[in-house]
C-alpha cells in the first residue's frame, strides 16, 4: 500500500502515545471500528515498538504507522515491527522518500522545508507542529 493510499483511508490519522502495551490492540480495534483505519503510534514510549507489532498482527483492517521517526535505524525498526508508514517531525538528513521499505511522511513548518522535501522526492507532508505554525490558517495562506 502506498502512502497516498494510506492517507485516503480516513480524513484524519490519529496519533497514539501508548504507555501500556495491553491497551494497544483494544484502542486500535475501537478506532478501526469507528472508521479510522490508519493509526500512527509514536515512538516516544518504551512500549511503542511492541504496540506496533501487536496492532499489525492483531487488528484486522488497520494500517499501523510509526511516528517520531528521527533516523534511518528507527525507520527500519518500525518497518520490521510491522509499520507500513512512518511519520517524522522533520526532514531526516540524507533520507529520501524512497529510501528503504517504509514510506515516510515528514513534518514541515516552513516553505523552505517544503521545497527541501520536494527536492528529496516527497509529495506529502505533515504540517508540524500545526498549532504553533498557524494550523489550517497557515495552509490557506
Amino acid at each position: 500500500m502506498t502512502l497516498p493510499d494510506i492517507l485516503k483511508l480516513a480524513p484524519v490519522v490519529p496519533v497514539l502515545i501508548i504507555e501500556d502495551e495491553a491497551q494497544a490492540v483494544p484502542l486500535a480495534k475501537a478506532l478501526v471500528a469507528g472508521g479510522l483505519l490508519a493509526l500512527e503510534v509514536t515512538l516516544r514510549t518504551p512500549a511503542a515498538i511492541n504496540c506496533i507489532r501487536r496492532i499489525a498482527g492483531e487488528v484486522e483492517g488497520g494500517v499501523v504507522g510509526a511516528g517520531t521517526i528521527l533516523n534511518s535505524a528507527m525507520r527500519q525498526e518500525a518497518y520490521d515491527a510491522g509499520a507500513r508508514f512512518g511519520v517524522s517531525p522533520g526532514l531526516i538528513d540524507g533520507e529520501e522518500f524512497d529510501d528503504g521499505p517504509l514510506p515516510l511522511l515528514p513534518g514541515i513548518a516552513t516553505a523552505t522545508e517544503l521545497m527541501a522535501g520536494l527536492s528529496l522526492g516527497y509529495n506529502y507532508f505533515k504540517l508540524f507542529p500545526a498549532n504553533i505554525v498557524g494550523g489550517t490558517g497557515a495552509l490557506k495562506a
